[in-house]
């Protein structure tokens, strides 16, 4: 199980206002509401990085190979297409 570390955070008072109210109407805690809030800005973030990297991977120009590949495959799936009975 994990430790848990107590930490300190400033807040405007209308934002803390805000946390409290929304910890209330879902029956959890601050700490849990801090922590489900965290939880789910730290997946978002990852997301953004993957599909930053992903995007980034693809946006090359395809190589004279990949090019000579990707004609065959079409090719390829041309005859597959034709030859199946619709």
């Amino acid at each position: 199980m994990a430790t848990s570390v107590k930490t300190a955070i400033s807040l405007q008072e209308d934002l803390f206002k805000e946390v409290n109210q929304l910890a209330s109407e879902m029956h959890v805690s601050r700490s849990k509401l801090f922590v489900m809030a965290v939880k789910d800005f730290i997946k978002k973030e990852e997301s953004k990085n993957l599909i930053e990297q992903i995007n980034s991977a693809f946006s090359d120009a395809p190589t004279s190979d990949e090019m000579v590949i990707q004609k065959k495959m079409r090719v390829k799936h041309a005859k597959n297409i034709m030859s199946e009975s619709w």
